[in-house]
């Protein structure tokens, strides 16, 4: 019996549409994995895996394409070499890179059938979503949480996209909780990774997104506190040459910080005072105590957590030696960074939490359930990835054939009367700013190509705008009061590549004022008739109801531009009216996305599980 057999009698003419079909798999965690599998043995012809992310010890026990001599590869790599052995006939292709790579365009996107998102992170979902959207591609949405899980179809103009309902967003912490009242072993956790990590072998976080620095009323004393108490750590760092460093970095943390607390007496008329610790009393107790501690789920005692501080603060002392003796002149001052799978970060941070804990009287933790916590890890469970894979691939035969109102949006659940419930395909959100935008891609030369030539010969000649419009970017580019830069070549104003402005039309109450129009403008240097390319019209949707103030349209980083780019508080100080709040809102989200394109990529996953089945993957 041949290979393709069974599949062929199970799908008839489709089979062959899949033989030939091309698909993207972004993630090749435990969803990745089994749908990995899932695509090699149905036979999708030709299948390109995306993922940054290497092997740790932590994922055998459910991405099952490795094993322990995988430890520490790339998880792309190695899931193209061993789910390659379970179908020759298909064509695998591993990218061990990041999918917010600008190779990763949009030319590169229209060139498969369907993607598919097995992610684990808020901001990489949100820029696939976009470029899914941009491409005009199918995009096949999964994600799970212990026994829940959630598959949804997304087509632009077709479907709701990921963004069109809001998402949760990474708990955060109040400056004054984490400083100075904790009452959870999450505070101490958080104090630990955030703040004191960060300060001796980072560079200062005050901003981290698990504190929060907003001042106010309550918390500015404890926002000046924190930064006079960063600077006093600063001092410590420079004794980390010294035998007496532990020493240093422990008194002033867990002894002089905590009776200067103290101190504010009106702080503890309501709550127990916390207790300093004594380095001396401790380290005498700790001598009999070896920071080898195997079992990692059993909670560790005053002495072990001492020891293993200890012993943790010196390993990143050394490590930190060895980086600064590497670097050349010139070079940034290197710094560490928090990685759940960092042995030598972990201990430190789960053994500084829990010293803090006793210090105020909180339950330790294990080191199991810390990595959990500061790793923002949600529990696994292999059987909830292998169920949604099968569901992505399931809906994907809906997708080649074209039958979206045949497609669900579906969730799994883990109640014992009714383990998946769907819904039928919502269509798009009108308010929505990312889907509920029109959108067209030109090519320019963007060494000659010019504002004036996007503004009068594409959008007032082509698409019949007025002359009340705006150019967003990452800046204000233009409008009718700012034309510093209608003859600026675009390259000189940061486009690279592939570049997303924003055109809004600025006539405000007018029942012709149109939704924005996102423009993905990618640079060819080839092109014979003039600087920039002329589309055929398109319809543009009436604004007819205020969009929300989420947009965004730019996946893909700008560089650097031009200093003629204006903010729009220089260019329109009372930004008053509804599409001057659009624009700001624009700038703004804009703003956020580069700064987080500018971090090393992280995998900040909360969940939040409705009683219903409903299920909020991030």
């Amino acid at each position: 019996m041949g290979r393709d057999t069974r599949a062929r009698k199970s799908l008839g003419s489709l089979h062959s549409q899949i033989k030939e079909s091309r698909v993207l798999m972004v993630g090749a965690g435990g969803i990745g994995c089994e749908l990995l599998k899932n695509l090699v043995l149905t036979g999708f012809g030709e299948i390109h895996i995306v993922d940054l992310d290497t092997i740790d010890l932590s994922n055998l026990n459910r991405q099952f394409l490795f094993g322990m001599n995988h430890i520490k590869k790339s998880k792309a790599l190695v899931a193209k070499e061993t789910a390659g052995k379970f179908n020759p006939n298909v064509r695998l292709e591993a990218h061990h890179a990041n999918i917010k790579d600008p190779q990763f365009n949009i030319k590169w996107f229209k060139g498969f059938d369907i993607v598919f998102n097995a992610l684990d992170n808020l901001d990489a979902r949100k820029h696939v979503n976009r470029m899914c959207l941009t491409a005009d591609i199918p995009l096949i949405e999964s994600g799970t949480t212990g026994y829940h899980g959630q598959v949804q179809i997304i087509k632009q103009g077709i479907t709701e996209c990921y963004e069109c309902n809001p998402k949760a967003v990474p708990k955060s912490f109040p400056v004054c909780t984490i400083r100075s009242t904790p009452s959870q072993p999450i505070h101490c956790i958080v104090w630990a990774k955030s703040y004191l990590f960060t300060e001796v072998f980072g560079t200062s976080e005050e901003s981290s997104p698990e504190l929060d620095p907003t001042e106010n009323s309550e918390n500015a004393q404890e926002i000046a506190n924190l930064k006079r108490e960063a600077e006093e750590l600063k001092n410590v760092r420079e004794k980390m040459d010294s035998p007496d460093f532990v020493e240093s970095v422990f008194r002033k943390v867990f002894e002089i910080d905590i009776e200067r607390l103290k101190s504010m007496e009106d702080m503890w008329k309501t709550r127990t005072p916390p207790t300093a610790l004594n380095f001396k009393e401790i380290e005498s107790s700790a001598k009999e105590v070896g920071a080898a501690i195997e079992n990692d789920q059993i909670k560790w005692t005053l002495a072990e957590n001492f020891a293993m501080f200890a012993d943790s603060l010196k390993r990143l002392a050394q490590r930190m030696k060895e980086l600064k003796n590497d670097a050349q002149d010139g070079d940034t001052p290197p710094v560490l960074s928090f990685d759940k799978d960092d042995e030598d970060t972990l201990d430190f941070v789960a053994a500084s939490a829990n010293l803090r804990s006793i210090i105020f009287g909180i339950e330790v933790k294990s080191k199991f359930d810390i990595k959990q916590m500061a790793g923002n890890i949600i529990p696994a469970i292999a059987t909830t990835n292998a169920v949604t894979a099968g569901l992505c691939v399931l809906q994907a035969f809906k997708v080649l054939r074209n039958d979206y109102s045949g497609g669900r949006m579906i969730f799994v659940t883990k109640r014992a009367e009714q383990g998946f419930s769907a819904e039928k395909l919502a269509p798009p959100q009108k308010t929505c700013e990312v889907c509920g935008v029109a959108r067209l891609i030109l090519e320019a030369n963007i060494k000659q190509a010019t504002i004036r030539d996007l503004v009068e010969k594409v959008l007032v000649q082509k698409l019949g705008y007025s002359e009340e419009l705006s150019v967003l970017s990452q800046n204000l580019l233009y409008d009718v009061d700012f034309d510093d830069n209608i003859d600026t070549p675009l390259e000189e104003l940061g486009f690279g590549e592939e570049t997303f402005v924003t055109i809004v039309d600025d006539r405000d109450g007018e029942p012709e004022q149109r939704v924005n129009l996102v423009i993905a403008i990618t640079n060819n240097e080839s092109l014979i008739d003039g600087p920039i390319t002329i589309p055929e019209k398109i319809d543009i949707r009436v604004r007819n109801e205020a969009p929300v103030s989420d947009p965004d349209s730019k996946p893909n980083g700008l560089t650097n531009g031009s200093s003629l780019k204006r903010t729009i508080e220089e260019v329109e100080p009372s930004a008053g009216s509804p599409s001057k709040r659009r624009k700001r809102a624009i700038l703004e989200d804009r703003e956020s996305i580069s700064k987080s394109q500018t971090t090393k990529p992280q995998d900040e996953v909360i969940a939040i599980v409705d009683d219903e089945g409903a299920i909020i993957i991030d």
